[in-house]
């Protein structure tokens, strides 16, 4: 699994190189990226990561519709702030998906006695929840969404590498430099 993890991680940074970029081809390599890991999570019993990836994949689609298409004034999708109240809506949604992976992965795997003792459900829970807002404010160009990333990033790097998948803990070290750039350049460009 070590070639596949290496060549998901790959596609995961040239992934992120382009979202940085505010370039569509964010998503095609991403859209690959994420499949992959659908399985390298599942394997590494990261059941809420794998799912999140699933959601990841359906958020790619999503999000490449959105930056493709064009508005009645043949504009494409800007970068844009969140509001206060979108603000208000992201964070709170990312407490109330940490509550509910938290309860889904402790019910489902209930019988796993070694799963429900660790640490896993706690911290796949977590970075779950920043990952999937940070992807839904990324399909919809927020410049919040690095911030997002970058929280979900730092905390990824210690939960791999303690799941024996350096690749991917090197990918998240490499994404959260990606991230903090991207927010930087997206900041420069944003119009709101």
């Amino acid at each position: 699994m070590n070639y596949l993890e290496l060549f998901a991680a790959l596609l995961g940074i040239i992934s992120v190189w382009y979202a940085r970029k505010e370039n569509i081809l964010v998503f095609p390599f991403g859209i690959i990226n994420v499949a992959i890991y659908v399985y390298i999570c599942f394997a590494a019993r990261l059941y809420a990561n794998a799912g999140i990836n699933v959601v990841y994949l359906i958020s790619n689609i999503y999000g490449w519709y959105m930056w493709s298409r064009v508005d009645e004034n043949d504009q494409k999708l800007q970068i844009k702030r969140n509001t206060f109240k979108e603000n208000i809506i992201s964070w709170t949604a990312v407490i109330v998906i940490y509550v509910a992976v938290f309860f889904l992965l402790r019910y489902v795997n209930r019988t796993d006695t070694d799963y429900i003792q660790s640490y896993l459900p706690y911290i796949d829970s977590f970075n779950t929840a920043f990952f999937l807002v940070a992807t839904i404010l990324m399909a919809l160009k927020k410049l919040e969404n690095w911030q997002f990333w970058i929280i979900g990033n730092i905390l990824s790097i210690p939960i791999y590498a303690s799941q024996g998948l350096y690749f991917t803990s090197g990918q998240y070290t490499v994404f959260l430099v990606l991230a903090i750039l991207g927010y930087t350049e997206w900041k420069k460009k944003i119009t709101n």
